[in-house]
């Protein structure tokens, strides 16, 4: 069987700018017959996410990301469909997924590396198990649940910066959802502030490249900020923390200034980083919350689909200077 595929044409230098020169599509063989355990899968969608640019280098930097190799296949987050099997745990149509799905049209691979999904807790929206239904969107369940402590009845104010990615929006409609009288979203484009408010719900949305953050939110904040999800760190950061109350809450903080590490001890404000991989045990739960309120009209996930394998490199360029809202797939196939 013929397929088409992805691979590392170049290296845009360590702190080169990727261009679609550094991507090839090429043409490969899928092998006819599969061994014991193995499986033939279709893809559908692909993945492409800001970690991967370190990948592109001749070393990561990164102790559990491999870099990819020149002329090498690449590879990421996918999602497919069991086309046949030899594998005794998956059958003809099973919507499988892998973190280090081959960017390539079919593939065989051994079953057992292979994660079977339940669509319908995506309401059948297959993309979602690259960003909503999988670690990214439980990071931000659980760390506005478990870290954030938002409360019913408290007249709370949540601040959520990246609010436009996958991590920060589910975030911010969760506290809305949980109780967050504001919820106030920071990212970088008008388009990105206005499908903030007028898709996610958010009370308002700041465009930090255009706007005074620290102006803009004494305007939206007048009460203060009770819960800052973080996922940016630096200056933005910096600002948001100088106008919490004390005692508040910041899950999953990147690194922060001494200054403003002075200045969240000085306001008893706790600051908790937490690993995903410590709630296994309430992942069950969270996704089949998360799919009661995606079918409710709820909560509403933001994507930027772009389709046809060929267009990869475009897209994991568009990523890198910001231009998806949302999680960013490539659809590869029906």
């Amino acid at each position: 069987m013929k397929a088409q595929r992805i691979v590392l044409n170049s290296r845009p230098g360590i702190n080169g700018v990727p261009g679609p020169e550094n991507f090839r599509l090429e043409e490969t063989t899928v092998p006819a017959e599969l061994k014991e355990g193995e499986v033939l899968v279709r893809t559908l969608y692909l993945s492409v996410d800001p970690y991967m640019r370190c990948r592109m280098n001749e070393d990561s930097g990164v102790g559990h990301l491999t870099p990819w190799g020149v002329s090498e296949c690449m590879d990421g987050g996918g999602v497919g469909v069991v086309e046949s099997s030899c594998c005794g745990g998956l059958t003809e149509g099973d919507v499988v997924t892998s973190s280090s799905w081959p960017w390539q049209t079919h593939h065989v691979v051994k079953g057992n590396v292979l994660q079977k999904v339940a669509p319908q807790l995506g309401d059948g929206r297959l993309s979602y198990f690259l960003g909503a239904a999988d670690m990214t969107g439980l990071t931000a369940i659980f760390g506005v649940r478990e870290k954030g402590h938002v409360t019913k009845g408290a007249n709370q104010t949540l601040v959520v910066s990246g609010a436009a990615e996958v991590c920060g929006a589910i975030a911010g409609q969760v506290g809305r959802l949980d109780g967050c009288v504001r919820v106030v979203g920071i990212c970088g484009s008008d388009e990105k502030c206005k499908a903030l408010v007028e898709e996610l719900g958010f009370s308002a949305a700041i465009n930090y490249l255009q706007q005074d953050v620290a102006t803009r939110l004494t305007e939206c904040c007048p009460d203060g900020i009770d819960v800052y999800f973080d996922n940016v760190g630096g200056p933005i950061s910096d600002t948001i923390i100088a106008q919490m109350i004390r005692c508040g809450q910041m899950p999953y903080p990147p690194p922060l200034s001494e200054e403003t590490q002075e200045a969240l001890r000085s306001k008893d404000i706790t600051r908790e980083r937490f690993m995903v991989l410590n709630y296994m045990d309430k992942t069950e739960a969270a996704l089949l919350q998360f799919s009661q309120w995606v079918k409710s009209g709820q909560m509403k996930v933001l994507e930027t689909v772009v389709s046809g394998i060929e267009n990869m490199g475009v897209a994991f360029c568009s990523v890198m200077k910001g231009g998806n809202i949302g999680k960013q797939f490539i659809k590869i196939s029906e």
